[in-house]
């Protein structure tokens, strides 16, 4: 069975997934798929499953702790900077409520996560190649989404400037982030989007299962 370390039935309980063994088999087929692809191209950091669960399932699927639409609204949600699918991939298993669209500049990467949401069957998941700062000025992207999310990306500053255009009018960027991270971008960022009459805030601070890592959520409003 997986090397999980830690309960992560009761994890996607407080996440609000609605079929918790369905997307526990979805993540280990993801894991196997990850690991294959990322002897041949690299793909992302993976350094154990442990860490696997811990650091980018866990880690991506807490958004939805913080914030319960991601399980009860139908929602179109960008993730720019995707990599290899996190966390669009892990949203788009919990929840075939939103429909996702995943943005990276890497071919190999989108590939991958193309690929893996075919194997998965997600079809709430599509992938685009480009830099969010070109596809930001189409119009076909330009109010587009009610959610534009990053993980582990860039700065607050350079996140909004060039995903600013992609948001609905009352749409909302969430961004994770540490606390660290957090606190130094936050001022900047909100001095840049003044203009746009937009303010800032974040979500209390939690630790990720095992203690592996203090996180939080910088959120528009």
């Amino acid at each position: 069975m997986n090397m999980i370390p830690f309960d992560l039935k009761e994890f996607c309980e407080q996440c609000n997934v609605a079929d918790s063994a369905d997307f526990i088999s979805k993540m280990t087929e993801l894991y196997e798929s990850l690991v294959k692809t990322n002897r041949k191209v690299n793909l992302t950091r993976i350094q154990s499953e442990e860490d696997y669960w811990i650091k980018h399932v866990a880690d991506s699927l807490a958004i939805a702790r913080f914030f319960p639409q991601f399980s009860t609204k139908e929602l179109a949600l960008a993730d720019i900077g995707c990599g290899a699918g996190f966390p669009s991939l892990v949203l788009a298993a919990a929840f075939d409520n939103l429909r996702i669209t995943a943005i990276d500049s890497i071919g190999k990467k989108t590939a991958f996560v193309e690929s893996a949401a075919r194997e998965l069957g997600l079809d709430n998941l599509e992938v685009i190649t480009g830099r969010s700062k070109e596809l930001n000025r189409k119009p076909e992207y330009i109010e587009r989404f009610d959610i534009v999310t990053a993980r582990a990306v860039s700065d607050l500053r350079t996140l909004f400037k060039e995903a600013k255009k992609f948001i609905k009018a009352d749409g909302q960027f969430i961004f994770f982030k540490t606390p660290e991270q957090a606190a130094l971008e936050l001022p900047q960022v909100a001095k840049d989007s003044q203009k746009y009459s937009l303010d800032w805030n974040q979500t209390d601070i939690f630790s990720l299962p095992c203690d592996s890592g203090k996180r939080l959520f910088v959120y528009s409003v």
